[in-house]
């Protein structure tokens, strides 16, 4: 009697310990590409229409070309916000370090423009609605530092579902 009992606690703990391993193993898997690869990120609000559909798309952004600093203009990105840590609003990339952007400073008041040049290390993003967006034309250039991801495909809706390439607005 005892070594039944015994047999079925050994099957269990190397069921258990064989489980286990399996998730671990699916979790470093998420980890890392996660942290270094691909990322799942949610953009909703009217600042990108109509590339982004404002009641909300699930989309997924790479972190290689960012950590190489390899954008270009018209890549959309993933930013952490300079005004809130906690927001990572996604954008259109207009400018680059060294280009000379042109913008109107309030689109919905006046047709007031200055133009700026951007500073080494930053880019300039906008958003594709400027009439309702959070951008850099309020919080100026921004630190490549905050650039989270490229993005590179919309997954959610599913009748949206394809790539987002790059486009000039």
């Amino acid at each position: 009697m005892a070594s039944s009992s015994s047999s079925f606690w050994n099957i269990a703990y190397q069921q258990a310990t064989k489980s286990g391993v399996l998730v671990a193993k699916v979790y470093c898997f998420l980890h890392v590409t996660t942290t270094h690869l691909l990322f799942p990120a949610y953009a909703f609000g009217p600042s990108m229409i109509p590339t982004l559909h404002p009641s909300g798309n699930v989309v997924f952004a790479e972190r290689i070309s960012t950590r190489a600093r390899k954008l270009n203009r018209g890549d959309v990105v993933v930013l952490q916000s300079p005004e809130d840590p906690n927001k990572t609003p996604i954008k259109r990339v207009v400018g680059l370090e060294g280009d000379c952007v042109s913008f109107v400073v309030d689109p919905e008041k006046t047709d007031e423009s200055k133009t700026i040049v951007v500073p080494k290390g930053h880019v300039w993003v906008q958003g594709d609605y400027t009439h309702n967006s959070r951008d850099s034309r309020i919080f100026g250039p921004l630190p490549y530092g905050l650039i989270q991801g490229r993005v590179l495909w919309r997954v959610w809706p599913f009748q949206d579902f394809g790539p987002i390439g790059p486009t000039t607005t």
